[in-house]
């Protein structure tokens, strides 16, 4: 950091532009060459010891709040594989150390610009693919410091090998023109604190956490391998506590009823059979707080969550009514059988109501890949969710199939499973394969005594005719850009009332309810955008272009598709599903989609 501290010691003292310090200028000499002129190179990678801080602007309006890129070679962390579980796991360990130096900063009366701060993303309960740490294959430093600017080149066969390298991406606000301060925050008190991270590094903590990760792995490759579609590992805590993300305390952890109890990978709980699954109970049961459990379960959890061993298809997804959105070119006949404008293989509407919405919500996961939906009927539209015999035998002239009457079609003909939340209603207790009830938070297998009270199937789905469940359309890429109509800057910003605003689109995020952060919507609107800049075709394949964009991250990090260009972002992203990707675009109003 000498070459950092004679650079900042360089500035004028009410500076608030730090240009020298983004840029890195260095004054390169090669002993092995005397006789050579030194050179002006830049590199704003600035070293302590072997750490690596790696400096860079997080935007044109924030010069004086910098992301700092802290690169730590792996093995002085004893970690040698770099897993995701293992960057979540250093992230959160170092946060206390920030933490401790704010609270040194923090002054009651004064806000963060003037005092300085240290900004790191603290995530809830999920491990999701992040900007904020990652491993890296990084090159080393090949220098050693010289005099103020000047470095002294290695010879070839000294330079260290690249090394593995856990990266961990924070934000410094610089206090506004106290330069002094803002030397002491960056070249002294953050790589302190770095030691002392690497130095009390808990390797037990660590042991413990990549143990827990294998045996997720392992559980998840059984259960894609079985006739279960989740397991929820007896004494997990499912409830929350008041809003927050955090396990109830005094919770009553979950014992599987004794008929549906089984082992994976040594690890006793129960598994949900794939088909179509019922969890019934009183208000204030527990059954939406055991679909919650199920819906997390899609990502793993870190210990102490709760839910460290929910397990879910990763493919699951949460569908609800979403009245009011956009809907373009999508086939619903399934369950819409006629419309009084169009077609219902290709229907289209700005504003969809809770029925139509709900589903077009199906048919798209199920374009994705779906192979679980999760609903809950209180988020439901109680006129797709079921139509009862009397209102069958009233209305004669009726286009919605209630989802009552699709359900087992679509797990016999697709292998596609549901598991669904219902109070109010007996409708799906004749079309169940098990039905569960909860009671207290206590489950209870009751699938014997709901199919003795149920008299008959609905007549209607034996009759029903097999349902096109196929899409048949392709996106045009007119109107698919981040550039509004006549612009010519792009815009793109993430509001926290939930809405995802980019070129002339307002996209409503708050029905994707298999977000677990902001900061995954933040990474939506960068992955959206990528794909609309990097678009050269009238006609778009997604599948194949989020497809090749998940290759690229899977390769680059998520950070890859950042740009600094859009001032109202946030820095830090968490990597989404591809579903839900996918979603964010069918909700667009200006964009068409054409008929294949």
């Amino acid at each position: 950091m000498n070459r950092l501290n004679n650079i900042l010691l360089s500035m004028e003292p009410s500076t608030t532009t730090y240009t020298d310090m983004y840029q890195g200028p260095m004054i390169s000499e090669d002993p092995q060459h005397p006789g050579l002129d030194p050179v002006l190179e830049y590199d704003p990678t600035y070293y302590h010891n072997e750490i690596g801080f790696r400096i860079e602007p997080t935007h044109k309006l924030a010069q004086d709040k910098p992301t700092v890129t802290v690169i730590i070679p792996a093995d002085h962390l004893g970690i040698f594989q770099g897993s995701l579980a293992e960057a979540d796991f250093c992230l959160r360990d170092f946060a206390p150390y920030l933490d401790a130096m704010n609270s040194d900063l923090f002054n009651r009366s004064r806000p963060a610009k003037e005092t300085g701060k240290y900004y790191l993303p603290k995530p809830s309960g999920e491990i999701l693919p992040r900007n904020a740490a990652y491993f890296d294959v990084c090159t080393q430093k090949d220098y050693v410091n010289g005099g103020k600017l000047r470095v002294h080149i290695l010879p070839e066969d000294q330079c260290p090998a690249p090394k593995l390298c856990l990266c961990i991406m924070l934000q410094v606000q610089l206090p506004f023109k106290k330069l002094k301060k803002a030397r002491l925050m960056l070249c002294r008190d953050l790589p302190h604190a770095v030691e002392a991270f690497i130095d009390e590094f808990d390797h037990k903590k660590l042991e413990q956490v990549q143990t827990l990760a294998s045996l997720q792995t392992k559980i998840r490759s059984a259960l894609k391998d079985s006739d279960y579609c989740a397991f929820i590992a007896n004494g997990s805590i499912l409830p929350r506590e008041k809003a927050t993300d955090q396990p109830m305390q005094n919770a009553v952890p979950f014992q599987s009823s004794p008929q549906d109890e089984i082992e994976l990978c040594s690890v006793r709980g129960m598994g949900i059979r794939k088909g179509v699954t019922v969890i019934t109970g009183g208000g204030y049961s527990g059954k939406s707080t055991l679909l919650d459990a199920i819906s997390a379960g899609i990502a793993d959890h870190v210990l102490g969550d709760g839910r460290e061993l929910c397990i879910t298809d990763e493919s699951a997804v949460t569908i609800t009514a979403e009245d009011g959105r956009s809907v373009k070119n999508v086939n619903v006949s399934p369950f819409i059988q006629w419309l009084p404008v169009g077609s219902p293989l290709q229907f289209s509407t700005d504003h969809a109501s809770g029925s139509t919405s709900q589903a077009a919500n199906i048919m798209e996961a199920l374009s994705c890949g779906a192979k679980l939906l999760l609903i809950d009927e209180d988020r439901s539209a109680t006129n797709f969710m079921i139509r009862d015999d009397l209102m069958k035998e009233l209305i004669k002239k009726e286009p919605i199939t209630p989802f009552t009457d699709r359900v087992n079609e679509l797990y016999d003909n697709l292998g596609v499973s549901t598991i669904l939340v219902i109070g109010g209603s007996g409708e799906y207790l004749s079309v169940a394969d098990q039905v569960y009830r909860m009671d207290d938070f206590r489950i209870e297998n009751v699938t014997k005594q709901a199919k003795e009270l149920c008299t008959k199937k609905h007549a209607e789905y034996v009759s029903l005719q097999k349902a096109c469940w196929t899409q048949q359309r392709i996106l045009s890429s007119e109107g698919f850009t981040s550039y509004p109509q006549g612009g010519i800057s792009e815009r793109l910003e993430i509001l926290d009332t939930g809405f995802l605003k980019i070129g002339d689109e307002t996209i409503d995020l708050r029905g994707l309810h298999n977000l677990f952060s902001e900061r995954q919507k933040n990474a939506l609107g960068f992955l959206l955008r990528y794909l609309e800049i990097k678009n050269g075709e009238k006609s778009i394949d997604l599948n194949h272009s989020i497809d090749e964009l998940y290759r690229k991250i899977e390769v680059e990090g998520i950070d890859s598709v950042f740009s600094t260009s859009f001032t109202s972002c946030e820095r830090f992203l968490d990597l989404p599903r591809k579903i839900e990707l996918h979603a964010v675009i069918n909700r667009m109003r200006c964009v068409t989609f054409h008929k294949v």
